[in-house]
């Protein structure tokens, strides 16, 4: 019972502090007049943001006598789980996109201006205009430029950004819940993780058009994804192949929107309706690949 109650008081200060780290951030960010889609401004707030639940997951280390990094399973050795981790992020993108040009809110375009269609929804129109000019200058499609693009963003800078909440996350936080079934724990760390996002959401990310709405799909993208990234964790016994595949998965946005003309935040995208579509088919190929992982543990 001590044992117990002293895993529950580990995991609650955690969970406080990731929100109190990354919150009070955007909360000075606020006071001081920031506004998101200010870059670079936005992207070192945001990747700042992003480390809250690493220095949560330190403190409670600390905080309770137990080794800082030994335990998060941060490990370079190299399996074929760190390659499955960078390639999923791809097929997630594809599949949003086949979804997605069959809702009947968006359609299927090879305009390469389809692309800015979405971004302006996200930047200032003086940055539109220079984007779309970069975009009509390019000699061919732009969708092979965004895919090399992403995967190698995604395996770089993106992939030590997601390190910052995969550390809280899937290094800390999977590990402590790992007396509990595997879907259940992902439940509770894809809940904890989405309602994490919402003053992110609320200032315009993702979802600019809908922050309210936001916050749910948020969530409803967290929980999806979790699983997916618990059970590469677990497979490559590292947290790495975790950063990897979050890494990618935010640099893969633009090929998600590439071919789909149409649609809204909430509706297009891999962080939309499509995407969430795309992650509950891939939640359930994930239960035919492997009939055991309801026993999988972090340990």
């Amino acid at each position: 019972m001590r044992f117990l109650r002293i895993r529950r008081e580990k995991i609650l200060l955690f969970v406080v502090l990731s929100f109190f780290y990354s919150w009070i951030l955007l909360l000075f960010f606020h006071l001081a007049g920031g506004q998101w889609g200010q870059f670079p401004l936005t992207h070192i707030v945001g990747v700042l943001y992003m480390f809250g639940p690493a220095a949560a997951a330190l403190t409670a280390q600390r905080a309770f006598g137990d080794k800082l990094f030994t335990p998060f399973g941060i490990s370079f050795k190299i399996n074929r789980w760190f390659v499955a981790a960078w390639l999923i992020p791809v097929v997630l993108a594809l599949l949003s996109t086949a979804i997605a040009v069959y809702l009947p809110f968006a359609s299927f375009s090879t305009d390469p201006g389809v692309i800015v269609e979405h971004i302006a929804r996200l930047i200032p129109d003086q940055q539109i205009d220079m984007i779309d000019q970069q975009i009509e200058q390019l000699p061919i499609h732009p969708a092979p430029m965004l895919l090399l693009q992403g995967l190698l963003g995604g395996i770089t800078i993106n992939a030590v950004a997601a390190f910052g909440e995969e550390l809280g996350w899937r290094g800390f936080l999977l590990r402590e819940l790992r007396f509990v079934n595997f879907w259940r724990s992902n439940l509770i760390i894809g809940i904890l993780w989405g309602l994490w996002h919402t003053p992110l959401i609320l200032l315009g990310h993702n979802y600019p058009s809908n922050p309210i709405l936001g916050v749910l799909m948020m969530v409803a993208l967290t929980v999806l994804m979790s699983p997916i990234l618990s059970y590469v964790t677990i497979r490559a016994r590292s947290v790495i192949a975790a950063a990897i595949l979050h890494g990618t998965f935010n640099a893969m946005a633009g090929v998600a929107l590439v071919f789909v003309s149409g649609g809204s935040d909430l509706t297009v995208g891999l962080t939309g309706l499509s995407g969430i579509l795309a992650l509950i088919l891939a939640n359930i190929l994930l239960i035919l690949y492997d009939r055991n992982i309801a026993k999988y543990s972090l340990i």
